[in-house]
């Protein structure tokens, strides 16, 4: 029987990759994201490499009630979600009161709102079946404030917890949820968000397939938090912590600053 996979954001980048190794592995796919083009050229490359069952449904997942019209598309076509990826998600560079407001708030409607209604609404159908994997794309974000990106992340902090609280809820269910908080990733996100000339991107990061395939692995195992970086992941847990706070939002804040 083979185990199918919801993937948000799976146009590109991450989600892409995502769905390449889901599919690698023999796995059906449902693929979600606005660009209905991208969407179904990804679904006929695994459809044609792999020979696996690719739903694409595109709609715009930030929208209102997105999350529900993307459950109900899943219901209809009868799919029984095994694994979920929550990986949809934008940033965007500035000081807060000067940025757009309705951006700011589609952010957090993207990030969070989305996210928390799919792991409750697939989550739910899990736990009735007996079992399940999830997996939520944070960020090292969510580590630290963020000063030039206050509200991104803020959401990414929001993941971190909520993922590892929806773990300990759910683990003697049969249900895990593993949170990927990876470092710049080459992907979109840069050129999306606006970010293309700060230190962080122009300091280069990790290939989507890369980090696509740790996160993957790391969720297979039930892990709970994983950082696709080791030189990062002993910076956030045994320097930042004891830095005083002021310093540490001055280096964030220089290095989400255009170089």
């Amino acid at each position: 029987m083979s185990i199918t996979a919801l993937i948000t954001g799976a146009s590109s980048g991450l989600g892409a990759e995502f769905a390449r190794y889901h599919a690698s592995k023999g796995g059906d796919v449902i693929i979600t994201a606005r660009r209905e083009p991208e969407l179904l050229q990804l679904k006929s490359e695994l459809e044609t490499k792999y020979g696996v069952t690719v739903h694409a449904i595109p709609l715009d997942l930030g929208a209102e009630d997105g999350a529900k019209r993307l459950y109900e598309a899943c219901q209809a076509i009868g799919a029984d979600i095994n694994v979920l990826i929550n990986n949809a998600g934008f940033g965007g560079l500035g000081v807060h009161v000067e940025r757009d407001l309705a951006a700011e708030k589609s952010m957090i409607e993207l990030n969070i709102t989305a996210l928390v209604s799919l792991t409750h609404m697939v989550g739910g159908d899990m736990v009735k079946s007996g079992g399940g994997k999830i997996l939520n794309v944070g960020s090292t974000a969510g580590f630290i404030p963020g000063p030039n990106q206050a509200v991104y992340f803020a959401t990414k902090a929001f993941v971190n917890s909520f993922s590892q609280a929806i773990d300990q809820e759910l683990r003697e269910k049969g249900v895990t949820c593993s949170v990927l908080a990876p470092g710049y990733v080459e992907t979109e996100f840069a050129k999306v968000g606006g970010l293309e000339d700060t230190a962080m991107v122009k300091a280069g990061g990790a290939s989507a397939a890369e980090v696509a395939k740790m996160g993957y692995d790391a969720m297979t195992e039930g892990k709970l938090v994983t950082i696709n970086d080791r030189k990062l992941s002993f910076l956030l847990n045994w320097v930042l912590p004891f830095m005083p706070r002021r310093n540490v939002l001055k280096m964030v804040q220089k290095n989400q600053a255009p170089a």
